[in-house]
């Protein structure tokens, strides 16, 4: 997947693989959705909420950021080389939750993370070191991998899961 270098192309990218995504969902049955160690431990269902919970990291990450604060990226409790753990806590922290509050929820935050993507200018999306919290990074890459980019490997993995 190219890199996005607009926010156009950030938000056709993310509708994109997220449509993808959507389509496969619908192809799904509730069984296929919530049978466990699918995807390692993970049910279909637990890769979506793995979305969700990175849909909103980000969110919180850029929300602190333009109240000038300086969150714990990606979680106070865990650094970028301890994501394996922090995944598995969030895997932890959504796996007994029902698949209809899944779904629920995997929309709305879509829905809400689009519309912040919308609402940010363009310059703040690319220019580095806007936000502290980013370090040397632009915004964009942020939403970038908690959309289009993970979407897709969210439909992949499923994808691979269910063809075994």
């Amino acid at each position: 997947m190219p890199k996005p270098t607009t926010k156009i192309q950030i938000i056709e990218t993310a509708q994109k693989e997220r449509t993808a995504l959507e389509e496969l969902l619908a192809a799904l049955t509730p069984e296929q959705m919530t049978k466990p160690n699918v995807i390692g431990e993970w049910a279909v269902k637990d890769v979506l909420s793995h979305l969700i919970e990175w849909e909103g990291m980000v969110m919180k990450w850029y929300t602190e950021g333009v109240k000038g604060n300086i969150p714990a990226v990606p979680s106070e409790e865990y650094n970028w080389g301890k994501l394996p753990q922090l995944n598995h806590a969030i895997f932890l922290k959504h796996r007994d939750k029902p698949l209809a509050e899944v779904m629920k929820t995997f929309k709305a935050s879509h829905k809400k993370i689009m519309k912040m993507i919308e609402d940010i200018p363009e310059k703040d999306l690319f220019t580095r070191k806007v936000y502290k919290w980013a370090n040397n990074n632009p915004l964009a890459a942020y939403f970038v991998s908690a959309t289009g980019s993970h979407y897709l490997w969210a439909r992949t993995t499923i994808r691979k899961a269910i063809k075994k």
